[in-house]
């Protein structure tokens, strides 16, 4: 099996948005209320939206091809880009999503160990993300790769205020 990371660029919109819709689909909306659902979908996953996103200093889009078929994607942030800590010395992992297809073989793991690999090659102390407190597979998954939780935040899908952990993984040990 041959797995590369390819950064996105405008070129890859149409793929960024397919993929981006179909997995956040996948994962969350049968346990969401459909016309918040669908609010969200409309608002985060268009063309205009990704394009800026794309277009945004700091912020970085990466696909994950498995054998040269689309298999997954991340979005990271450094800086000014990041969601909330706009801490310098931190890498956000604002998304990782991998096709059902490819669930359960490792490309997630894969993915993450790049973002980390990233994160520290440019001298940062400390990777963090946000995910949903009940989305209780990904948290124990992010713990097992050595992630704590250190605070939460508020997540809206439409009118519906969920919360999210915040959790964080230390990449530069002191001695």
């Amino acid at each position: 099996m041959e797995r590369q990371i390819v950064k996105c660029k405008d070129t890859h919109l149409n793929d960024l948005l397919s993929i981006s819709e179909q997995t956040f689909r996948d994962a969350f909306e049968s346990v969401n209320n459909p016309e918040d659902f669908q609010q969200y979908i409309q608002t985060a996953f268009n063309k205009e939206q990704l394009r800026n996103e794309l277009g945004t200093a700091g912020s970085s889009f990466y696909f994950l091809y498995v054998d040269g078929r689309l298999a997954g994607y991340f979005k990271t942030n450094e800086h000014e880009a990041q969601t909330e800590l706009k801490d310098p010395q931190a890498m956000e992992l604002e998304r990782i999503y991998v096709l059902p297809g490819y669930q359960g073989k490792g490309h997630g793991q894969f993915m993450l160990e790049w973002v980390k690999s990233q994160a520290r090659s440019l001298g940062k102390q400390y990777l963090w993300l946000g995910v949903w407190k009940q989305n209780t597979d990904a948290v124990r998954f992010y713990e097992s790769c050595g992630f704590s939780i250190f605070g939460e935040h508020p997540y809206y899908i439409g009118k519906d205020r969920q919360m999210d952990w915040l959790m964080r993984l230390d990449l530069i040990t002191l001695p």
